[in-house]
């Protein structure tokens, strides 16, 4: 029977990912606190007055600046306060609401920032709503036996942590996800109708330990199977919780 393997969040787009045990996803809604906020650059097209999702290029991200992805969070709901870690900068505490707090995370953020691309500038959020790379709200969702069979393709492990996915399931074959596209899924408690595949950029190729790009993973994809795919995107149609091992099923 396929079951969850993990659940992960991204409490600040392109910033750090956190495994969770449990989660409850609300209908119509992206997952709790992930992509709750956004870095925007000197460039963003950004209202403060408007605040809505905007496409990704808007913000600081993992594309055109691969350091990004070195980025470990931990999130504190109660307060609101997030503590980043990256291997080369150490660790940073802050709440991302906090203006007084701002600063210091600039200033924390700088050296994986190259001097000639774009800046760091303010830390942003849309009302009810996640930053995700879709202007639907969408929840991710992986399959662990399609991961392994990329790791099978490139002969080496590679960490799972690269495709950024919310959701991890164990159980379906190597990319029968794709399959479910127009189909709904009960995970656990809620129930998520899978809406398309998630198309792939220049992000995964960064490591997540040490922000360098070390793994043609596009180049892989495209070769081995003639696409740039990986993961599916959803949205929540009905509420429920979600925890690791829950039973995951397509209806």
């Amino acid at each position: 029977m396929a079951h969850v393997a993990s659940l992960w969040r991204h409490p600040i787009k392109s910033h750090g990912r956190e495994n969770i045990k449990q989660v409850t996803l609300t209908k119509g809604q992206t997952m709790p606190w992930d992509r709750h906020w956004a870095v925007i650059h000197e460039d963003s097209k950004w209202q403060s007055d408007d605040p809505r999702w905007i496409m990704c290029r808007n913000f600081m991200i993992g594309v055109a600046t691969p350091g990004l992805a070195g980025i470990w969070a931990k999130l504190d709901e109660a307060t609101g306060t997030i503590t980043l870690t990256h291997d080369r900068i150490g660790s940073h505490t802050f709440r991302p609401d906090d203006p007084d707090d701002l600063a210091g995370f600039v200033h924390w953020v700088m050296p994986l920032c190259p001097p000639d691309k774009r800046q760091p500038q303010q830390i942003v959020a849309a009302p009810s709503r996640g930053m995700t790379d879709t202007s639907f709200r969408s929840v991710s969702i992986m399959n662990m036996s399609t991961h392994r069979a990329f790791e099978q393709r490139l002969g080496r492990k590679l960490e799972l942590e690269r495709w950024r996915g919310n959701n991890w399931n164990e159980g379906p074959t190597p990319w029968e996800e794709f399959e479910w596209t127009g189909q709904t899924v009960r995970i656990g408690e809620a129930e998520l109708e899978i809406q398309e595949p998630i198309r792939r950029c220049m992000a995964t190729a960064a490591n997540p330990r040490t922000g360098l790009r070390d793994t043609d993973t596009l180049g892989l994809l495209k070769e081995a199977w003639d696409h740039q795919h990986f993961g599916v995107y959803a949205t929540v149609t009905k509420t429920g919780r979600i925890a690791a091992n829950d039973t995951v099923e397509v209806l």
